[in-house]
């Protein structure tokens, strides 16, 4: 297999309440999409949960739980992680090598965090990335709405050339797995 897609922390802690990303029901369906493609072809999809401390993505708890809606299966694979980046101190570089993974699609929350951090250390691991433009998401900040730092990141991720392999930008509704 050549190509995983990479879900990163669709969470129900990041899905609910004042902090909550941005369309998370059109987010959800998008992202359902992406894996079922993903499955039909016999794509690995990789579920990337993060976890804190204590009042904040517990592991365990109902916050930390894949978000309600999101479609998995028993195939899928889970990863969990304590920083924006997927791969540090986690078994995800592990997956990728013994799948025989070459490039990744990536999608999932924060734009910002941890979406960005995986997708430049994929880059800089020599992974091309396919980034699902359409299919990440944040909760914005007090300088830009969530729609302006979606599509910031997705500007500047397609732009960054000095790590060899590429981002390249996909919507869900182009994304084909041949």
């Amino acid at each position: 297999m050549s190509t995983a897609v990479l879900v990163i922390d669709v969470q129900q802690g990041l899905c609910e309440g004042e902090g909550a990303a941005h369309d998370v029901p059109g987010l959800i369906g998008r992202l359902n999409t992406v894996t079922a493609r993903a499955r039909s072809a016999g794509v690995p999809v990789l579920f990337i949960q993060h976890e804190s401390g204590p009042g904040y993505l517990e592991h365990g708890t109902a916050a930390w739980q894949l978000a309600n809606g999101l479609q998995h299966a028993p195939g899928d694979l889970r990863v969990r992680k304590t920083t924006p980046d997927s791969f540090l101190r986690t078994d995800l570089a592990d997956h990728l090598r013994a799948l025989g993974v070459r490039d990744v699609v990536v999608c999932g929350m924060h734009s910002e965090f941890c979406v960005d951090t995986t997708t430049r250390r994929a880059l800089a691991l020599g992974y091309p990335v396919r980034l699902v433009a359409d299919a990440h998401s944040s909760a914005g900040n007090a300088h830009l709405s969530a729609p302006q730092v979606i599509a910031h990141h997705n500007a500047t991720l397609a732009n960054i050339s000095s790590f060899g392999p590429r981002v390249s930008l996909v919507n869900t509704a182009d994304l084909r797995f041949d």
